[in-house]
Formats: C-alpha cells, sequence, structure tokens
C-alpha cells in the first residue's frame, strides 16, 4: 500500500464509524426514554448502575460505568465471568444492569442474566438484535442500529463498539441533565488534577496578600509605585483611597507605555497615571473565572476585593502557571 492508500483505508474506517453513530442516533426511540426513566428510578432509590460486556464490549462497559459514575450517576462496572464466582455480590435488587452486546448471543452474558434476575436488578440489553437471546430475557431492550462493522471482513467489532460507546456517552449526559447535576458537583467528583483545581480552587486560595502586593494612595509618585512593586516582587500596584476601597491600578504595563513617550513620569502622582475603577473580583470567585476574565481583557493582573470594595488582594498571572491553573 501507498501512504495515500493509508490515508484513504484510514478516512474509509472513520467515515464508517461516523456513520454508524449517525445511524444508532437516527434509530434512537421510546425505548432510550424507557430506559433513561428506569436508571432515573434505581438511582432515586438508591440503587446504582451495573454495566457489562465480553470482549471488546467490556472495554466499553469499563468507560461507560466511569463516564456515568463521573457525572454523578453511581455505576461500576462488572466482569461476567468474575460474577459468576462471586463478583455478583456487588449487585442488589435497587440496580439495573446494561449488557452489552451487538449479536445479543453472548454466551456469558447469557449465563449471568438468570442469576441477575433472581436478585431482583434490573436488565437492559443494548444490542443490536432485538430477537437475540439476550433482548429475550432483559427487562428492557435499547437498540443499536449498525449496518456493518467497519472490519473488511464485517467481523473485528469497530462500528458496532463505536456506536455503543456514543450510546453510553448519550445516556450519561441525558441523566446528568435530568438530575440537575452541576458544575460544582462536577468539581467534587475530579478533586484532582487540572480539572479540580480550576473548579474547585477559589480566588483566595491564589490571590497575594500583605507584603506581597503593592498597595498606594493615589497621591503617592509612580517612583513610590516602582519601589513598593520592586519590593512585593509583582507587576502592579493596587491604589486604594485612605479608607482602603479600591480606586485604581498601575501595572508595569503602564509604566513602559508612559516611559516610552514621557521619561518624568516617575513624578507623576498616582492619581494622573492609574486606571481608575479597575476590573477586579470577589475573593470567593472560582479560579477558573478568573482565568477567562485574564483571557477576555487582556490583563495580567486582577484586584481581589470585599462586599464593601475594600482591597483585600491581587492575583499576578504570573502565579497561575506555578498553581497549575494555565
Amino acid at each position: 500500500m501507498t501512504r495515500q492508500q493509508y490515508l484513504d483505508r484510514a478516512r474509509q474506517v472513520l467515515t464508517a464509524e461516523a456513520n454508524g453513530i449517525a445511524e444508532a442516533s437516527a434509530a434512537l426511540d421510546e425505548h432510550f426514554c424507557d430506559t433513561i426513566e428506569l436508571l432515573l428510578k434505581a438511582l432515586a432509590n438508591g440503587g446504582k448502575i451495573v454495566v457489562t460486556g465480553v470482549g471488546k464490549n467490556l472495554h466499553i462497559a469499563e468507560k461507560m460505568a466511569a463516564t456515568l459514575a463521573s457525572t454523578g450517576s453511581t455505576s461500576v462496572m462488572l466482569n461476567p465471568m468474575q460474577a459468576m464466582h462471586g463478583d455478583l455480590g456487588m449487585l442488589t435488587n435497587r440496580d439495573v444492569l446494561l449488557a452489552l452486546s451487538f449479536s445479543g448471543e453472548s454466551d456469558e452474558l447469557i449465563a449471568l442474566i438468570p442469576a441477575v434476575r433472581r436478585l431482583g436488578a434490573s436488565v437492559v440489553a443494548i444490542t443490536g438484535n432485538c430477537e437475540s437471546s439476550l433482548a429475550k430475557c432483559a427487562n428492557q431492550i435499547l437498540p443499536v442500529k449498525v449496518a456493518c462493522e467497519a472490519c473488511p471482513f464485517n467481523l473485528a467489532p469497530t462500528t458496532s463498539t463505536t456506536a455503543t460507546l456514543a450510546i453510553g456517552d448519550a445516556l450519561a449526559m441525558v441523566l446528568l441533565d435530568a438530575r440537575g447535576f452541576a458544575k460544582k458537583d462536577y468539581a467534587l467528583l475530579h478533586p484532582a488534577g487540572a480539572i479540580g483545581r480550576a473548579l474547585l480552587c477559589r480566588v483566595h486560595d491564589i490571590m497575594r496578600t500583605g507584603e506581597k502586593i503593592a498597595v498606594l494612595t493615589p497621591e503617592r509618585t509612580v517612583r513610590d509605585a516602582i519601589i513598593a512593586m520592586t519590593g512585593a516582587k509583582c507587576g502592579s500596584a493596587c491604589v486604594t483611597t485612605p479608607d482602603g476601597t479600591l480606586a485604581g491600578i498601575f501595572t508595569d504595563g503602564d509604566l513602559r507605555r508612559l516611559m516610552a513617550s514621557n521619561p518624568d513620569v516617575i513624578n507623576d502622582t498616582l492619581q494622573a497615571v492609574m486606571t481608575a475603577n479597575p476590573i477586579r473580583v470577589k475573593a470567593d470567585r472560582l479560579a477558573v473565572d478568573v482565568l477567562r476574565i485574564f483571557e477576555e481583557y487582556k490583563i495580567d493582573d486582577l484586584p481581589v476585593v470585599d462586599d464593601a470594595d475594600y482591597l483585600v488582594g491581587c492575583v499576578d498571572i504570573q502565579d497561575l502557571p506555578r498553581m497549575k491553573l494555565m
């Protein structure tokens, strides 16, 4: 094969799988709604969603369970072979088992279903064959309609597993919306890594305070601001009124721009050169909001105030990479 043939074949596979997802989407009907309602009832009663499959579908089951769990729908993956040797103990009569099998004739799943039903758990067959043995012994059927696999022999699970995975994502996202799962809930389930830091971290966790910020009153000079900024090792001076409320901000960027046209600006008062009424943020805002403000307004320093507009700190963009927020 030539390099162009590599690309052509790869695009054929991707197109086949994209078409498979489109087919599965077009085939969604009341079965999907019935499945959602069954899952909602189980979760509301303290149950969980258990996902199982055989072969490649076991990997799809693992990812499906992980996505459901991470978006607020309690879920675990069950290996059907291990289930018959004790792991059935994870199931209760409040649970729903999602059994993945495109053919609907996987021996391991068919052998598992009677035991699951005896425990009182409900079974949803997610399958491409609504007349299959699996479908016939399930409480509910969720069809996955796919014309053919991307495999040239129509044997290797490719399009069917991609479509099944997409159906799993659809279930997770509909459940997320139906249960009112919010961003703050998502953050609680992702405390580690960039997601957790961005969603859980508050402004008061990242702002500079005390000697780490330069604070001056409006009558002080630019020279004073330079000295204060150097001492605090920061890129801006927050200007406050005598009672401590925020009046303005003066940054090293302002200094460079002004020095280019007026070298004597260091003798001017901050009142004359500061940015009055600057953009500010409250200490209880999420750190991710600060990122958006920096990006939207193209600024590097953000004063932090309380409800009475008293200065309580400042966020410096150079601190964010160190805190792994950028």
